[in-house]
């Protein structure tokens, strides 16, 4: 049973019609975005386009949490509010990115596992008492003829499932999120047999750490074949091939998904959540819990100028209203152009 606190956290978080704002990027992944629009990234530069997204007027009618990395956390707007309490006042609920990077699996190359689990509990307190309600924990897995090992998988699904235990303990909300990559050539049926593995070993993991399902939000990837593949999947074929994986391996006690986008561009991750949702209903909310592609038009409209501001936010809350949209099956290409506010 999970407790009255993580029922309440829940039902915000997966509220219908609204998803997460993933903005935990690490900071060299940061860099690397701001680089693309000539913005030097400094704990300066991040606080400052972290609270443009936090502060976007009217966001929280489309996304309903938002999850920040550990610098972001301890960090406070330009008037002196911390960054966790901004995200309330503007109606979402702020959470933090827990684990401490991938370090590779001994002599296994190009398998990666998770760290962080050592003084986990200590950390949740501390984050806790920073104002986050929710966490998350990324593993990924690297697809090829001989990836990811059944002991990867394994290994990852148990620190995952170690992750969610402890996490509950603290009376948060666990964000699970296995990720299989999209980088490689494989195909759209070995993606679907990959990640259907994955989350029977992260489920076997959680069942048997005693973790509440009914207290869990899953940020799995869509079914995409590897980008290098030829040819690519079609809108339908993605979403059908996702729809079947979920029903095969996610428990109905699971209240919420949110999709991490994995590099898919704006407008295809968005027409992919929207083809997902028109299969539905489910017995999971099913929305998105994008980073990237939720945020580029921002990052690209804002440029690190103050005088952008207002532009930066007017198209983060565009794509976050037409995710909103395609969370409900009703999104159509013709919306990107249209004025939605």
């Amino acid at each position: 049973m999970t407790s009255t606190t993580l029922v309440e956290r829940i039902e915000r978080l997966s509220n219908n019609g609204t998803g997460l704002l993933a903005a935990d990027e690490s900071n060299p992944t940061a860099s690397k975005r701001m680089a693309e629009f000539g913005v030097e990234s400094t704990t300066e530069s991040r606080r400052r386009y972290r609270e443009l997204l936090i502060s976007t007027p009217g966001l929280s009618q489309w996304v309903s949490g938002v999850i920040l990395y550990d610098e972001t956390v301890r960090q406070a707007d330009s008037d002196g509010t911390p960054l966790c309490r901004l995200a309330v006042k503007n109606g979402l609920v702020p959470g933090v990115k827990v684990d401490r990077g991938t370090r590779v699996m001994g002599d296994r190359p190009r398998e990666f596992l998770t760290e962080g689990i050592d003084a986990l509990g200590q950390r949740l307190v501390e984050y806790r008492d920073l104002g986050a309600e929710f966490t998350k924990w990324r593993a990924v897995f690297q697809v090829d003829a001989e990836r990811p090992t059944p002991e990867a998988i394994k290994a990852n699904a148990h620190a995952l499932g170690k992750y969610a235990a402890i996490v509950q303990e603290h009376e948060m909300v666990p964000i699970v999120e296995p990720e299989v990559l999209m980088e490689g050539n494989h195909s759209l049926a070995h993606a679907e047999e990959v990640t259907s593995s994955v989350l029977e070993a992260v489920f076997q993991e959680l069942t048997d750490q005693r973790v509440a399902l009914d207290g869990i939000l899953l940020k799995p990837n869509m079914i995409v074949p590897g980008k290098q593949h030829t040819p690519q999947a079609s809108i339908s074929e993605v979403a059908e091939a996702t729809v079947r994986t979920l029903l095969r391996t996610v428990p109905a006690a699971v209240p919420g998904i949110g999709f991490l986008s994995g590099g898919q561009d704006d407008q295809t991750a968005t027409a992919h959540l929207n083809e997902i949702n028109r299969h539905g209903p489910f017995p999971w909310n099913v929305t998105f819990s994008f980073a990237r592609a939720l945020t580029g038009a921002a990052l690209k409209a804002w440029s690190g100028k103050d005088a952008n501001r207002a532009s930066g936010q007017a198209a983060l809350a565009h794509r976050a209203r037409l995710n909103a949209i395609a969370s409900q099956g009703r999104y159509s290409p013709k919306l990107e152009k249209e004025d939605l506010s």
